[in-house]
């Protein structure tokens, strides 16, 4: 991105990754007054949502859209726990970034393609870890381990490829999943 905004490391960080065409100064400068105690701040993207241009947040434990405008303000989280999937579509440039949580969509538009990839990527990687954490193990239903690993191993790959993780990120978690077998 260039600059430093000297906000906080975990989101000066974020900023820095989205690249140049954030745009959401305000917003970003504004985030931690929107955050969760122990909430750390993961990715960064801007978007317009319900009429207006703001930040889009992947934090440790929700998906928000913060919008900190001069008369107004906007913020609607998701927490990670309601969200049930996730939809990228892209043009050229820009893309819209789909929530699916509670029974209800959300469409989050004119995401720059770069940012918004890596960020879809990194929320599916983050639900797919969350779900398959959650699911009670039974023997019928239960995918064998070679199954199991592939999955875990096809979604690291698609994380590595959409940019949401580093290549040392990756070889990391490779081993981890290969380690535990």
């Amino acid at each position: 991105m260039g600059k430093k905004y000297n906000v906080r490391p975990d989101i000066d960080e974020a900023a820095e990754k989205a690249g140049p065409a954030i745009g959401s100064r305000r917003e970003i400068e504004n985030l931690p007054n929107v955050l969760w105690e122990g909430e750390t701040v993961d990715m960064l993207a801007s978007g317009i949502y319900g009429g207006g241009n703001g930040l889009v947040a992947l934090t440790n434990q929700r998906l928000v859209f913060f919008k900190h405008g001069m008369m107004s303000q906007k913020l609607e989280d998701f927490p990670l726990s309601n969200i049930s999937s996730v939809q990228w579509s892209a043009g050229l440039l820009m893309g819209t970034l789909s929530v699916f949580a509670s029974g209800n969509r959300a469409d989050i538009k004119s995401v720059a393609k770069a940012p918004g990839e890596a960020l879809s990527g990194r929320l599916r990687m983050l639900l797919a870890t969350a779900k398959t954490q959650a699911m009670p193990t039974t023997p019928a239903a239960a995918p064998t381990g070679a199954q199991d690993l592939a999955a875990r191993l096809a979604v690291l790959d698609q994380l590595r490829v959409a940019g949401a993780i580093t290549d040392a990120e990756y070889e990391d978690r490779r081993k981890a999943i290969l380690n535990s077998i």
